[in-house]
């Protein structure tokens, strides 16, 4: 006796577990990770922080470039080889970390390790999602990117330990050897069940909806079109202006509020705080657009992203200035999803299935080339100012421009996508 369709167990879900262990497990231990490494290798090389800091400058400036052509790659290659040859590259990058003896082949390490985090990440994840998943696309996506905070949870746990081993100066060669093995086994699970299409999805790409639901899929249009709109090109200058000033920001708050007297541990408990609202937040996040709808989510995000900023330039070692900070770490997380799970959501409201990866390649693109300049520029505004504080405030006008021009991006990808949908309605009408 056959088994009712709706019984059946649907392999979407396989993929999003999938989707999730390789993000907890990338993210986690290749990225969110990294800061713990920096002073066990700097001291045990004699290498200044400055010098290795490019490091990260390669890993960005890498995933900003082969980002540009993902929507190509995955075209030609698919899914499964791309994030096959992620692991690959990530494996390369611990190993080369590991056996690295000066900070020139740690750059070669950056570079690998942006090329395996460009497969296997935000831009990869968003791709299979939109492919396997047709409704609560946001959920889904808020679901899956969440599982860095746990990955950043377990590495730390794993790794630290063994990075600041009583006696062993060179512990972090041991723990960069203890990852490589982990992604090694990660990778070969991902690659053993991941499916590139789901049935039936090999020629379409994805599956019309039968009913209306806020942020649903749309046929979209194709990307040489939107090349030509105005609203993509100021899309993609807002995203790449929130990233700077997100990942600016971010990476300035621990050592501002050293700056301004605040205790080691109370530092420490405003970013244990912060990471564990931003598990929260980027599952919220996706719910909130599958409920509401972009434009409520994106002003959200934003406008909190500028409360949180002006918060954090006035924090002062009192108790005020405590709970400043407490709230700054605590809701700056939910500013973070407009540099992660906006970017998907983004891609497909605005300009729909047609153009959808090569749209959020070149998104994910010019986001990272903002973290790139983000840090840098801050910390040039404290070496010319003795504060951070220009910078933010800088910044907080910044994202307000960015907010207000994030409307019209809107306003006018809306407009289209209503013209595109009646005119297929009534080629439907007239075909029926």
């Amino acid at each position: 006796m056959n088994i009712p369709d709706k019984k059946r167990f649907d392999y979407k879900w396989v993929i999003m577990g999938l989707c999730f262990l390789m993000v907890c497990t990338v993210l986690g231990f290749c990225s969110s990770s990294k800061s713990l490494y920096v002073a066990a290798i700097t001291e045990h090389l004699g290498i200044s922080r400055s010098a290795f800091s490019i490091n990260d400058s390669c890993r960005f400036i890498t995933t900003a470039v082969v980002n540009i052509f993902f929507g190509t790659l995955i075209t030609r290659f698919g899914a499964k080889k791309l994030i096959g040859a992620g692991f690959v590259c990530l494996i390369a990058s611990c190993l080369i970390y590991s056996f690295a003896s000066n900070v020139f082949i740690f750059y070669i390490g950056g570079i690998f390790l942006g090329l395996g985090l460009s497969w296997t990440t935000t831009t990869m994840v968003g791709s299979v999602i939109n492919k396997w998943f047709t409704e609560n696309r946001g959920t889904i996506m808020g679901a899956v990117l969440a599982a860095n905070g746990i990955g950043a949870a377990i590495s730390v746990q794993i790794v630290s330990p063994i990075i600041y081993q009583e006696g062993i100066t060179d512990g972090y060669k041991d723990a960069y050897r203890l990852v490589a093995l982990i992604l090694l086994v990660v990778g070969a699970i991902v690659m053993v069940f991941f499916k590139n299409n789901p049935k039936g999805a090999e020629d379409t790409g994805f599956v019309k909806h039968k009913k209306k639901a806020r942020g649903q899929t749309w046929s979209g249009i194709e990307y040489s079109q939107a090349m030509k709109r105005t609203y993509f090109y100021a899309a993609a200058v807002c995203i790449f202006i929130t990233g700077m000033l997100l990942q600016g920001i971010s990476g300035i708050a621990a050592p501002l509020l050293r700056d301004v007297g605040l205790d080691e541990s109370y530092v420490a408990l405003v970013l244990s705080a912060h990471s564990l609202a931003l598990t929260v937040f980027k599952f919220g996040v996706g719910i909130i657009y599958d409920k509401f709808g972009l434009r409520k989510t994106s002003n959200l995000c934003a406008i909190t992203a500028i409360i949180v900023m002006f918060m954090l330039a006035n924090v002062t070692n009192s108790p005020m200035g405590k709970l400043l900070a407490m709230i700054y770490g605590i809701f700056s997380s939910l500013a973070l999803p407009l540099e992660t799970i906006m970017l998907p959501i983004y891609s497909n409201d605005l300009f729909g299935e047609k153009s959808y990866n090569k749209i959020l390649g070149l998104f994910v693109s010019v986001n990272t080339a903002g973290y790139a300049l983000g840090a840098p520029v801050a910390n040039l505004c404290y070496d010319k100012t003795g504060s951070y504080n220009i910078a933010i405030y800088i910044s907080c006008g910044l994202m307000i421009i960015a907010t207000l021009v994030m409307q019209y991006v809107i306003t006018a990808a809306h407009k289209e996508r209503k013209h595109v949908e009646a005119a297929e309605k009534e080629a439907e009408t007239i075909n029926a």
